[in-house]
């Protein structure tokens, strides 16, 4: 979780405030509440939904937008360029960013991403190419803004 979480957010801190965050709303979940069936795929999922709440706190008040890509419509430090990533995964929808977080921050196989989320290697395929194309699009337009 906490690597999941770090990868999506960029920071030791706010990642150990994901995890913190994940694990009070459990704790604060009613006795009567359905049981969790997968712990694993519970857990990891709520670490990438709270991380993409917080990215998109950060990019609503502008915390997130690198200075280079804002000043000259290029994005040359790696640091910039993973702020940009961030910001455009804090647009996907939460099941295709945690897809590509396993996929492509995590390093699992589609085969893997489907056995731990429970659906077709199929699903899993489909899902990370759109959520790519999607992420590409979002830079494209990132960069295309910020020349303007």
């Amino acid at each position: 979780m906490f690597r999941t979480a770090y990868r999506i957010t960029g920071n030791v801190a706010d990642a150990e405030d994901v995890l913190q965050n994940v694990f009070l709303k459990l704790l604060r979940r009613e006795a009567t509440a359905e049981e969790i069936r997968k712990p694993e795929s519970y857990l990891r999922r709520a670490a990438v939904n709270a991380s993409l709440d917080l990215v998109r706190a950060r990019t609503a008040t502008g915390e997130l937008e690198p200075e280079r890509l804002r000043t000259s419509g290029s994005c040359t430090d790696l640091g910039e360029l993973r702020d940009s990533l961030r910001q455009a995964l804090s647009k996907l929808p939460p099941r295709s960013a945690e897809m590509f977080a396993l996929r492509f921050f995590e390093g699992h196989s589609n085969p893997e991403i489907a056995r731990m989320l429970g659906v077709s290697q199929l699903a899993v395929a489909v899902t990370v190419h759109r959520a790519r194309r999607k992420l590409q699009q979002e830079l494209e337009k990132q960069s295309k803004g910020a020349r303007k």
